[in-house]
């Protein structure tokens, strides 16, 4: 993976386009379907895009000298590598650092990237952290487990063989691997008397805890690679914590004071990674406005505040979750998709009218223990959000991709929260995510820095990529 020959941008375009157009005039390639949803099947997907440009996508990513991979970095609404958009089409498995620990598991994690190349997906979301619990990787304040910091270098090491870039996340909201509540507890055992697992966000021990977890993180030399995390361009981005919230207070200060704090310090080591806080996209007290979006009144009392919190100095691109099966009805429901829909556009507005940045979907899925599921439903799912991240793209918007949650190799079934995708058990999804792959991909390749939004060369790929315009 590591050797490649140059990548030969025009001819490579030429083909690329020969191939689609001559499949468009045989088989109206990309048309996957006529409604709103695109609701394909696999054989639908296999009838408009055949292998050689699914393949083909997919090796555009691939097709890269070492030399070329550079740091994502941000430019105004979108990621740019190289000069070029970097739209996102990835995923989330969490656990690959704990199979990584044990030599029975840690080939999972090569599979989970294997099989992640092989439909073009270019982001990986997974945790940095482990702290007190089993095969911690922080055992307690600063003490680390080497064994199972060599397996997080693991990780990266071999993201980067398969030319995935990572977003790592530096601490739980919830009590799995550890989160606030053992930062909590490990206070109360030096003796602080604390309450509420909140006191993560305003004690300043606790404080001072994780930012020492924080800097031995970004300073770690990784010992397969020999190059330092702060210096690896394989890590897209650093979240400060999954999906914060701070209930005891719902005005959002303490949280707000705790975001421009460790955004600061997490700059301060690494100026060159880009930084997102981890948020579920919960509209708060600032804009009451948008409070309409929320998929529930409880959700603008969580602490949390959108537009806010993601204007603080660091900060470099927003994050939302969308879990309608948690937040509305766990049943599936006529009111699921298009509430991700208005969700969806509604934080996509934000980024470009207040934010100036990109926004990434990074998880989003449906549990397969929901009642009424089906995988058709999960497509349809995976569709509406596909689809307007298109819609997104298509007009230089904020949209900047999505990670589904989540993706599972064959054979970890007992680890499935419900939301797992095994590839090779869902060739219809299998299919969508190749094709909304392939569609980014020539997009990234088709509108360089040079190009801009007006170019020639966008009208052209316009009509390739979107197929309500064949």
């Amino acid at each position: 993976m590591e050797t490649h020959k140059r990548f030969r941008l025009s001819v490579d375009i030429s083909l690329i386009l020969f191939l689609i157009l001559t499949k468009s005039l045989s088989s109206t390639a990309f048309d996957i379907s006529k409604s709103e949803g695109w609701e394909s099947t696999d054989e639908e997907a296999e009838n408009h895009l055949d292998n050689s440009i699914l393949s083909y996508g997919s090796e555009m990513e691939e097709d890269m000298e070492a030399d070329e991979w550079e740091m994502v970095q941000k430019k105004g609404n979108q990621f740019v590598v190289n000069d070029q958009p970097f739209y996102v089409n990835g995923f989330n498995t969490y656990w690959l650092m704990v199979f990584a620990a044990d030599n029975s598991t840690r080939g999972k994690v090569t599979e989970v990237f294997k099989h992640a190349a092989s439909v073009g997906m270019s982001v990986c979301r997974t945790w940095a952290f482990n702290d007190g619990q089993w095969r911690a990787l922080q055992k307690s304040p600063s003490v680390y487990d080497e064994d199972v910091f060599k397996a997080l270098d693991f990780v990266v090491s071999e993201a980067r063989k398969y030319k995935i870039r990572l977003i790592l996340s530096l601490v739980n909201n919830w009590e799995a691997y550890g989160g606030k509540a053992q930062y909590v507890k490990w206070g109360n055992a030096a003796g602080l008397n604390l309450t509420s697992d909140d006191d993560f966000f305003s004690h300043p021990t606790l404080r001072s805890y994780y930012k020492a977890h924080v800097k031995t993180v970004l300073n770690r030399v990784n010992t397969i690679t020999n190059i330092t995390y702060k210096e690896d361009p394989t890590i897209f981005a650093w979240e400060l914590m999954n999906e914060p919230r701070c209930t005891s207070d719902s005005s959002g200060d303490t949280l707000q004071e705790w975001i421009k704090e460790m955004a600061f310090y997490v700059k301060s080591i690494d100026p060159k990674h880009l930084l997102e806080i981890g948020l579920e996209g919960f509209y708060g007290p600032s804009t009451p406005q948008r409070f309409q979006f929320n998929p529930n009144s409880y959700a603008q009392q969580v602490g949390t505040d959108f537009i806010r919190n993601h204007q603080v100095l660091g900060v470099d691109f927003a994050s939302v979750h969308m879990y309608p099966d948690s937040w509305i009805s766990q049943s599936i429901a006529d009111t699921h998709l298009p509430f991700i829909k208005s969700w969806m556009e509604a934080h996509i507005e934000d980024a470009e009218r207040y934010l100036e940045m990109p926004v990434i979907f990074a998880e989003f899925g449906v549990s397969a223990k929901d009642p009424g599921y089906n995988s058709s439903y999960r497509d349809n799912l995976i569709n509406t959000v596909y689809k307007t991240i298109l819609n997104s793209t298509k007009k230089g918007g904020s949209g900047a991709g999505s990670l589904v949650w989540q993706l599972f190799p064959d054979g970890t079934d007992y680890m499935d929260d419900g939301y797992a995708i095994i590839l090779s058990k869902s060739p219809s999804t299998s299919s969508m995510i190749s094709l909304q792959s392939t569609r980014l991909a020539l997009f990234n390749s088709l509108c360089s820095k040079r190009c801009h939004w007006g170019c020639k060369k966008k009208n052209v790929f316009q009509k390739v990529l979107y197929h309500d315009e064949l």
